[in-house]
């Protein structure tokens, strides 16, 4: 997951189809010319989504998605943009790699963009901005960026790492306004886990699954995210009162729920059978 303000580009919204399953909406978002899109967060009371997508170059570059118009979002000099969170007040956090190459935190907020590097770090990356000002991110400690290393940033500006008991790599994905994070680590076997923290960490494996990564989560405490099957097939998943469900979008070989709103609506990305990846959104 990977950012002077800079509008590249305003575009009408593609709507490809939306189709009922299982009780819900599903509605694929893909940014016009783009060779793949993923929605990465929201709707925020404004209605206004976030997410990501690759042009016709290869080049991967933020967006904004609001009263169906789509705004290309990148801060000077990236190369590559993954905007992951927009607060209630349209302040977004996300990632972006500069001409080298480097992976930095960026925060876009009233149209101007500020860089935030975990200190002496070679990588940064943000993902999460609770109502009070914590942010959540993941920074790597050497420069081959292999290894992950979960923080919050208080909003006094101070940076405290963190990572799971046993864990030998991880992400923080979001923090919700109670200050529970959810996330991601690896173990010393190379298996993937989510993960809860609220003063304690608490692991979330999909039941049977090979791999489990926790995307979101919400006020409410309704986690998302993603699991591996043992057929090696990936579906997104929705934990609400300790209960998990399996969805897919439909006809879809790969779901990935990337985010939650307090109403219950899902944001993501599918492949569809041709292998191309698209934004989706799920409506109760």
């Amino acid at each position: 997951m990977i950012k002077v303000f800079r509008l590249l580009a305003i575009c009408t919204i593609s709507i490809a189809f939306a189709s009922i399953a299982a009780g819900q909406v599903y509605t694929t978002i893909d940014f016009p010319g783009a060779i793949a899109t993923s929605l990465n967060g929201g709707p925020n009371p404004e209605g206004t989504n976030i997410g990501s997508y690759t042009d016709t170059s290869g080049v991967t570059h933020g967006f904004v998605l609001k009263d169906d118009v789509f705004t290309t979002i990148d801060p000077p000099g990236s190369t590559s943009t993954t905007p992951n969170w927009i607060s209630p007040q349209g302040t977004i956090v996300g990632g972006y790699n500069d001409a080298s190459g480097v992976p930095h935190g960026f925060i876009l907020d009233g149209g101007q963009y500020t860089t935030v590097d975990f200190p002496s770090a070679p990588g940064t990356t943000l993902t999460g901005l609770s109502p009070s000002g914590e942010i959540v991110g993941f920074y790597c400690r050497t420069s081959s960026c292999t290894t992950d290393h979960s923080f919050v940033r208080s909003k006094k500006g101070v940076f405290t790492t963190f990572d799971p008991p046993g864990a030998t790599s991880s992400t923080a994905s979001t923090v919700n306004p109670s200050g529970a994070i959810v996330g991601s680590y690896t173990d010393s076997h190379g298996v993937g886990h989510g993960y809860l923290y609220r003063g304690t960490f608490t692991t979330i494996d999909f039941p049977g699954a090979t791999f489990t990564f926790a995307g979101a989560n919400n006020p409410e405490g309704d986690i998302v995210g993603l699991y591996t099957d043992t057929a090696a097939v990936n579906h997104a998943f929705l934990l609400s009162k300790s209960v998990f469900t399996s969805f897919d979008f439909p006809g879809a070989i790969f779901t990935d729920a990337a985010g939650i709103n307090p109403s219950g609506i899902i944001v993501g990305l599918y492949f569809d059978t041709a292998g191309v990846a698209h934004g989706f959104i799920r409506t109760l």
